[in-house]
């Protein structure tokens, strides 16, 4: 049986005559990397925000740990490490000098807190940039500073809402392995992210928000087969007839067929050999076609069709 290490239980957040989160329920369990997703004002920040007790809700219930949240909950707070989207450090402070406040403000054993401020340098690849205040430091490696000030005192739960927006792909990649690697050494991880790639490359379950509810929820894939489009085919050609076009519209599972001039797009819902049909009927009635290639349904698809809307770069 999984361990719950959050659960939200019908959670109502009401900004006057706004429904901010419209009796949300959620769980999280141990050893996840848990995907939040969802359009600007969907209510993932209030949900976060909620969860850490920095907001007071109108209705509902949360427990982290299987303990009931509430502001002088410091024994939970303790094990939980935070990294959101704006960065906060001391600009006054070195690197090691930020990454040591943070963590002694839940490890007071010096020799134990210098052991784990050593692990947090090491491990967002800030080595030698001890000395450097932040304002010396690329946008990348102000990212890794706030990881490290997050998750120096070694949490058990880990939130990160937009961690890798503005950073170079190299900068990204580290931090999204990082990731991975702080999941594997036991943490449990709540992202949400604006860029599906990454939520696709890592995170184990998703859920999906919008309005203040939770509208979609289960691993990639689970989400992937509630859509409608499970497959499309493109075939590069020249010159087909609507009688052609009509036959192939008639195939099992083929829903809509475009053709426009020189690219045949063919969209499928469900079936397993729905190129090998399409194909069937252009041989069959002896038309030649160029370059052939199937696309499988992104996050992204399954993110547009369910809420209609498109993710943005920036955060709510």
């Amino acid at each position: 049986m999984k361990n719950t290490v959050v659960k939200i239980n019908d959670l109502v957040k009401r900004y006057s005559e706004l429904v901010a989160l419209d009796h949300l329920d959620l769980e999280i369990y141990e050893g996840e990397i848990f995907g939040l997703l969802g359009p600007n004002g969907s209510g993932k920040t209030t949900t976060i925000n909620c969860l850490l007790s920095l907001l007071t809700f109108d209705k509902g219930e949360i427990e982290i740990f299987g303990k009931k949240m509430s502001p002088t909950a410091y024994d939970i707070k303790k094990d939980i490490g935070i990294i959101m989207q704006n960065v906060a450090v001391f600009d006054e402070l070195t690197v090691y000098e930020n990454i040591d406040y943070f963590c002694g403000l839940y490890i007071t054993d010096k020799a134990q807190r210098k052991q784990y401020v050593e692990d947090a340098v090491k491990f967002v690849g800030l080595d030698d940039f001890l000395k450097f205040r932040p304002k010396k430091l690329s946008g990348g490696l102000l990212r890794r500073l706030n990881i490290a000030c997050g998750i120096a005192h070694k949490p058990k739960l880990i939130i990160l809402d937009e961690p890798t927006v503005a950073v170079d792909p190299q900068s990204r990649n580290r931090i999204l392995e990082g990731i991975e690697e702080l999941n594997r050494s036991g943490s449990t991880v709540i992202y949400t992210s604006h860029y599906m790639e990454e939520v696709e490359q890592i995170c184990t379950r998703i859920a999906i928000m919008d309005k203040g509810r939770k509208i979609a929820e289960g691993t990639k894939d689970e989400l992937k087969r509630m859509i409608r489009n499970t497959e499309t085919v493109n075939i590069e050609m020249i010159g087909l007839s609507d009688e052609i076009k009509a036959k192939i519209a008639a195939l099992p599972h083929v829903y809509q067929v475009d053709f426009d001039g020189t690219k045949l797009t063919v969209n499928c819902s469900g079936g397993k050999h729905n190129l090998i049909r399409i194909l069937g009927v252009l041989q069959e009635n002896e038309l030649s076609f160029g370059r052939v290639y199937s696309e499988l349904p992104t996050l992204n698809d399954v993110f547009l069709e369910i809420t209609g809307k498109a993710l943005r770069d920036k955060g709510e």
